[in-house]
């Protein structure tokens, strides 16, 4: 008979899944309007021209057109908006 009853195993044992989060449109890709461009936590990215802030800082476009990546120091995304005649 047994004095001490036995312990649980670690508990640092479960995990999370990924998140898919960064960048799904890259510079040059054509775009519509509603696509998402970079998935993101915070304002790794900021924003450009003729694109949107999701409430969870998804970078959206807002126009027809292609992505561009600009910027040294901290990128920064817009969509080129194509000239239809």
């Amino acid at each position: 008979m047994a004095h001490k009853t036995s312990t649980g195993s670690t508990s640092n044992v479960h995990d999370s899944s990924g998140k898919r989060l960064g960048v799904k449109r890259f510079g040059g890709e054509w775009v519509n309007p509603g696509m998402i461009i970079v998935r993101q936590r915070g304002t790794k990215y900021g924003l450009g021209k003729n694109v949107g802030l999701g409430r969870d800082y998804t970078i959206y476009a807002t126009v027809p057109g292609y992505v561009q990546f600009e910027g040294r120091k901290k990128k920064y995304v817009s969509v080129l908006p194509t000239q239809e005649a």
